[in-house]
């Protein structure tokens, strides 16, 4: 028998979608780890400070037909009341703690929305909180649309954790603590990524060479991260970790209990008076 909670996913993912989705993150990985993959000799590396604006354009558009087609697929008026909330819980949460290393309690809340929602609903809410955030911050950029497909992974990822209708208590507040640790450092890890190419200014021996191979570009990249963000998001991932330990159950319960009550599979109908 179907309980209840395991019927409390607000977004499918179905053929259409997974194919947008499977697209946006090609894209995604190629505006990412274009630096790793290209050829010295290519006229990507040599064209390397347009590349944010191009890869910006095409990530904002290919987020938008995800989120469309995810719509389509049945992304209805309470699960889009649902979305509006957290996506603005997220986007008040992140400012608190600027400019403190790692102090970003916004992560936990989309570990936990991610894991209860399904990867559908958590790559569209960690998309949709992301570009709120930088609206309320200011911090809209050619960053950005790599910060909202970062972001969408990152809860995603959280939807797809094993056990979503069985597990419960310690064990799964341990999972998803575990994968927050994780995944709050993929997640500085493939911004640095994001902006590394660009820090040539620098001339340091941290700084990405377009001359260079792919292992000795990897090795640079390796120690830039250690040298400016390590601390940064260890502090994130002990931030999250801690939140989820000591706040993921009762908030856990609050969402699955939403989300029941909401009956996001349950078409709104009207009856003639």
């Amino acid at each position: 028998m179907t309980t209840p909670e395991a019927r409390t996913r607000a977004v499918r993912l179905g053929p259409r979608s997974l194919a947008a989705l499977c697209l946006v993150s090609a894209v995604g990985v190629a505006g990412f780890g274009w630096p790793l993959f290209a050829d010295p000799t290519s006229q990507v590396a040599a064209h390397a400070q347009d590349a944010p604006w191009l890869f910006a354009g095409l990530l904002v558009l290919l987020v938008a037909v995800v989120t469309a087609t995810i719509s389509e697929s049945g992304l209805g008026p309470k699960a889009v009341a649902m979305l509006g909330v957290l996506a603005a819980t997220g986007a008040a949460l992140r400012p608190i703690g600027a400019g403190t290393a790692g102090i970003e309690p916004m992560f936990f809340l989309m570990v936990l929305s991610g894991r209860v929602l399904g990867p559908g609903f958590g790559f569209v809410l960690g998309s949709v909180t992301m570009f709120s955030s930088a609206l309320l911050t200011g911090g809209v950029g050619p960053w950005l649309p790599f910060q909202m497909l970062a972001m969408g992974w990152f809860t995603m990822g959280a939807g797809l954790l094993p056990g979503p209708d069985r597990m419960r208590g310690r064990g799964e507040l341990a999972l998803l603590a575990a994968y927050g640790f994780c995944a709050a450092f993929a997640y500085g890890t493939v911004m640095n990524l994001a902006g590394w190419p660009f820090m040539g200014a620098l001339a340091s021996n941290v700084a990405f060479d377009p001359h260079a191979d792919v292992t000795a570009n990897l090795a640079r990249f390796l120690a830039y991260c250690v040298a400016t963000s390590l601390g940064w998001d260890l502090g994130r991932a002990v931030v999250t970790v801690v939140l989820t330990l000591t706040l993921g159950a009762p908030l856990l319960k609050a969402l699955r209990r939403a989300t029941r009550r909401a009956a996001f599979e349950t078409p709104v109908t009207f009856e003639p008076r």
